[in-house]
């Protein structure tokens, strides 16, 4: 659809400085032998509403031979959101899952009180150019121990919206009046926007926090330029607009409400007490497929990822939002 967003555009150039709360430059991890850069959580900023976890994956070439493969692992108290923007992975999960994504498509699995999936480069398809973005979202203290489940969405089930120089996909939540289709539990929005060189975008200013991750090209805020690979979250209240570089720019926009409390993560449990996470770790540790917390995809059981070393220490909650920011 088509909507104007001159009626709530701010000149980006006239945001005062300040509005700009931190700059988070992503550190490189480590996934499977495939290199992933990491925003969130970082120690600027732990959570960005209900968003506690960002990787973008790529963009890298995979040559013939080599393969995404990451083998069965473990979730709980959260949502997983894969979306790319090259290439193509393989997702199954132990609900039973068993779905190939590809560019403009979004995967949406929540893992509830547990789930272990993997992610693979498709069967014949290893080489290529992949190129992706994956997020969590924490859930509600009242729904950590919800079914898990999962939800694949088309590109043509996604809201578009258009208006001049603006082209914007709605991945997940709600923005500028559209609904994206994934089941969710918490005010939330994470958009797909491509702007053309020059042109303006108001950010949603009906949601707590928000932050724009600038995937290709660069974006102007105040005067300032922000390249590619720069994630910018916004002080809470302000009207935001932002302008695409010479180049244009292509970012991805998420943010919503802050949650009713901390929440600790440990490898890859998020949870609103250290014990739902102990618990976790004994459960998978323990490997009682399909009779205890866990069990493992039905098509890709050969093999899983141990539980790590746990080396002890006192697990820090995270917060965000204007009621407690680390």
């Amino acid at each position: 659809m088509s909507w104007n967003p001159l009626v709530d555009l701010t000149d980006p150039d006239a945001i005062a400085r300040d509005a700009i709360e931190t700059v988070i430059v992503p550190r490189s991890r480590d996934i499977g032998g495939f290199e992933v850069r990491r925003a969130l959580p970082s120690p600027r900023r732990q959570m960005v509403g209900p968003f506690i976890f960002f990787d973008q994956m790529g963009p890298a070439d995979l040559v013939t031979g080599d393969r995404l493969d990451v083998r069965p692992h473990p979730h709980i108290g959260l949502g997983t959101v894969t979306y790319l923007y090259d290439g193509a992975v393989q997702h199954r999960d132990s609900v039973g899952s068993d779905q190939v994504i590809r560019p403009g498509e979004v995967n949406w699995m929540v893992a509830g009180r547990g789930v272990s999936h993997s992610e693979r480069s498709p069967e014949g398809g290893g080489a290529g150019r992949l190129y992706g973005i994956q997020t969590w979202v924490a859930l509600p203290e009242d729904e950590e121990e919800t079914a898990p489940f999962f939800q694949h969405f088309a590109q043509p089930a996604l809201p578009l919206l258009e208006a001049e120089g603006i082209t914007a996909r709605l991945i997940l939540g709600t923005a500028f009046g559209e609904t994206a289709p994934a089941r969710l539990f918490s005010e939330a929005f994470y958009l797909d926007v491509t702007l053309v060189p020059g042109a303006a975008l108001p950010l949603p200013d009906d949601h707590e926090d928000r932050a724009v991750h600038v995937s290709c090209g660069e974006v102007t805020v105040a005067g300032q330029s922000y390249p590619a690979g720069q994630v910018l979250v916004f002080r809470p209240g302000d009207r935001i607009s932002l302008r695409a570089g010479p180049q244009g720019a292509r970012l991805l926009a998420l943010g919503g409400a802050t949650l009713n409390g901390p929440r600790y993560i440990w490898w890859n449990f998020v949870a609103s007490t250290p014990e739902r996470i102990a618990a976790a770790k004994i459960a998978w540790k323990t490997a009682d497929w399909g009779r205890g917390q866990f069990d493992l995809p039905p098509d890709d059981r050969g093999e899983f990822i141990p539980l790590p070393e746990d080396r002890g220490g006192r697990m820090t909650p995270m917060r965000a939002g204007p009621r407690g920011r680390r």
